[in-house]
């Protein structure tokens, strides 16, 4: 499995705990933002590894959506599901690397 493929796993986990309600809020608001921050970095991190690999990067992209505007009330609760949901679906389909690769071989 690619790099890329486990930071969308991780990326995509982290996603969903922040997007449960009043956990996530509570996270975010006790750590002062700073986890929207880091999943920012995460989210870049993730992108250009998905690049390099030939991967889907849909879900990166709207992760590093999600950390800019998180910080709106119900906004990021909805956009965190939203980027989790991305995330895991990008992450479960075969790099196109390696799906090209498989094919040759």
């Amino acid at each position: 499995m690619s790099p890329s493929r486990i930071l969308k796993w991780l990326t995509g986990a982290l996603e969903a705990i922040l997007g449960i309600p009043v956990l996530g809020a509570t996270i975010v608001v006790g750590l002062l933002w700073i986890p929207l921050a880091i999943m920012l970095v995460l989210h870049i991190i993730t992108l250009v590894l998905t690049k390099k690999d030939g991967g889907a990067s849909a879900g990166s992209i709207l992760g590093i959506v999600t950390s800019c505007v998180a910080w709106i009330p119900f906004v990021g609760m909805i956009m965190h599901i939203l980027s989790a949901i991305f995330l895991m679906i990008d992450a479960s389909k075969k790099d196109q690397k390696s799906a090209v690769n498989e094919y040759i071989a």
